[in-house]
């Protein structure tokens, strides 16, 4: 039976290509519009596996990701890693000067800041995916309209490259997660992530008391994000990654011990650390 893997925007998007190394074996990749359209087909069982950005080298933590699983039944199952490079992309080779607006989605106009400061005249268009930006120009067919995307998004649309690798750094990274409706537990003595999420009391010291049993019992913290709970203005949860595995005794037993320091703790993600495919 063929696994079905969805991911958000088209054949050429950064996600496909992360599915390609998640998934090398004749997988069925299921293109979808957005982010949450991924969470919701793998909730509701039309596809098995969905894989979504989670983590960028330059701008960090994908927020829409971080929500979508403190939101879903939804959990980590798998991750990768792939190199970004930016292009910029028309329907032709045209002067920079005559560029008057540009798509992508935000966290690439993030990571791609340098370059758009020194063409302070053309409008940023947000866009939910990359790929999404370049066949929005494909199709407007405007030189003077063009977008960040990548490389294999402009040889599948058939665009021009204007301009290569435009991004801030020349080592760029996104980390991509692989989502399920279980909670893998078959750790084979390999290296392992847990993700999790916790709200602490509003209170003086609640969040230090929530991370001390971290530091008692050496368990490496290896990511600490703060997101806003929509439903609480001004209250805020913790999303985390630690170096361990959930049935190992002193990992369970500090966890035990964090739900007794906290008004809320959630897993949402146990997998290996490599990020060698699933086979």
């Amino acid at each position: 039976m063929t696994t079905r893997v969805a991911y958000p925007g088209r054949d050429g998007a950064h996600s496909a290509a992360a599915c390609d190394r998640l998934f090398p074996n004749d997988a069925e990749l299921v293109p979808l519009p957005n982010f949450s359209a991924v969470a919701d087909a793998v909730a509701c069982g039309e596809v098995e596996f969905g894989v979504l950005p989670i983590e960028s080298s330059l701008a960090g933590p994908v927020a829409e990701t971080h929500d979508l699983l403190y939101d879903s039944p939804l959990s980590i199952v798998a991750q990768t890693m792939i190199p970004i490079h930016h292009c910029l992309v028309g329907v032709e080779k045209v002067p920079l000067e005559e560029v008057r607006v540009v798509h992508s989605r935000p966290i690439a106009f993030d990571q791609c800041r340098q370059f758009l400061a020194s063409i302070p005249w053309v409008t940023a268009v947000a866009n939910a995916t990359t790929v999404g930006a370049a066949q929005e120009i494909a199709e407007k067919r405007d030189p003077s309209e063009v977008a960040i995307a990548s490389e294999r998004a402009a040889h599948l649309l058939d665009l021009e490259i204007l301009a290569h690798d435009i991004g801030d750094h020349p080592e760029a990274f996104t980390r991509f997660v692989s989502l399920a409706t279980y909670t893998r537990l078959d750790c084979n003595g390999e290296d392992w992530r847990l993700a999790f999420s916790f709200v602490t009391d509003h209170r003086p010291g609640a969040l230090f008391r929530a991370l001390e049993p971290f530091y008692r019992h050496s368990i490496d913290l290896v990511q600490l994000v703060s997101r806003p709970i929509p439903r609480a203005p001004w209250r805020y949860r913790f999303d985390a990654v630690l170096a361990g595995f959930p049935l190992d005794p002193i990992v369970s037993d500090t966890l035990e011990e964090i739900g007794t320091l906290t008004r809320e703790l959630r897993v949402f993600g146990s997998y290996p650390a490599h990020v060698d495919p699933i086979e």
